[in-house]
């Protein structure tokens, strides 16, 4: 009987470009202009580095699309991506790495509170293989510097991640996108996801600024509790999202193994002394009952777990093939 030889992968092809910075923007007429004419200097400035902007415009309501047109023709960097709707900036920067060609990303909003001149600074250390991943501390006064520095003791306190400032600015090698989750809050944990999967995250200060024009499209105080259980949820994710038995499966047998030695005791008791009382047999079928269904559960989330894995794998392959398909037409 004869076994079929799997096929050779072709190897893809090498990126064409060393950083391609990925900007999302809603309602941005008023800043691209002035972010591009940034950019445009900065990367004339580093002639040893090739550089490409692709700006993902997130259902804008303004202006922004015809203004990015109109840069497209003028700055030959530029590359444009569009959402009908507003999709959020997770799925923005996932359009804009299936367009992007270079081999480290940096996502960089376009309000021009961090400044282009700052890029070159944040991808230096990964050029240099001193790092996977960098993220931007921010220096100088904002306004959610208290929700921020919620987030970041809380992130620091249950990842463990030695960085000052996981919600900033950040440049990142393309790889890290593979095992990032397909899910509406991913970008706000890219650090923690890439440090627990092994990547050498690096930290660099990064001057905030005044917002050029417009204005945030963030909310304040109802993000806090959002982002909390978002952040247990993430945590759930790192430590038993892969083997979900193991948390599962110590919670059923301490509940039952508690259940099992309660209804020892009470047969001990009423076998001694001859008496008994019926609201600790309830709890004892209570223990165990609990204890069958922990176990059950932890049973059923392996199962889930490998379909993830798998449904992940297939996700991967179609982005690769996207990209390809890209690379192609152009």
């Amino acid at each position: 009987m004869s076994t079929a030889i799997p096929a050779p992968l072709v190897p893809r092809p090498a990126p064409k470009t060393d950083v391609s910075v990925l900007v999302p923007a809603k309602d941005e007429a008023e800043n691209l202009p002035l972010f591009m004419e940034q950019a445009d200097a900065t990367f004339r400035s580093q002639p040893d580095i090739s550089f490409e902007v692709v700006v993902i415009d997130d259902g804008s309501a303004d202006n922004t699309w015809p203004v990015l047109e109109q840069l497209a023709r003028r700055y030959p960097f530029l590359k444009l991506a569009r959402h009908r709707s507003r999709r959020g900036i997770a799925d923005a920067l996932r359009t804009g790495y299936l367009h992007a060609t270079g081999r480290v990303l940096v996502f960089y909003p376009a309000d021009l509170q961090f400044k282009p001149e700052d890029i070159p600074r944040l991808v230096a250390p990964i050029l240099a293989d001193e790092a996977d991943m960098v993220t931007g501390f921010k220096e100088g006064k904002y306004e959610k510097a208290l929700v921020s520095g919620i987030y970041n003791r809380l992130s620091r306190l249950l990842f463990d991640v030695k960085v000052k400032d996981l919600n900033s600015v950040k440049a990142y090698r393309r790889e890290i996108m593979d095992g990032l989750p397909v899910r509406p809050d991913w970008h706000r944990y890219m650090v923690v996801i890439a440090a627990a999967q092994g990547f050498k995250v690096a930290e660099v200060p990064v001057p905030l600024y005044p917002r050029h024009a417009g204005r945030s499209k963030f909310a304040t105080w109802h993000r806090i509790p959002i982002g909390v259980l978002d952040m247990i949820s993430v945590w759930f994710e790192l430590r038993f999202g892969q083997k979900p038995l193991l948390l599962f499966a110590m919670l059923g047998f301490s509940v039952f193994g508690l259940g099992v030695f309660a209804g020892l005791l009470a047969l001990a008791r009423l076998w001694i002394y001859g008496i008994g009382q019926r609201w600790v047999w309830s709890i004892i079928q209570t223990c165990i009952l609990l204890g069958s269904v922990f176990f059950a559960t932890g049973m059923l989330g392996d199962q889930i777990a490998a379909q993830r894995a798998q449904l992940r794998e297939i996700q991967r392959r179609l982005d690769e093939q996207r990209q390809d398909d890209e690379r192609d037409r152009r």
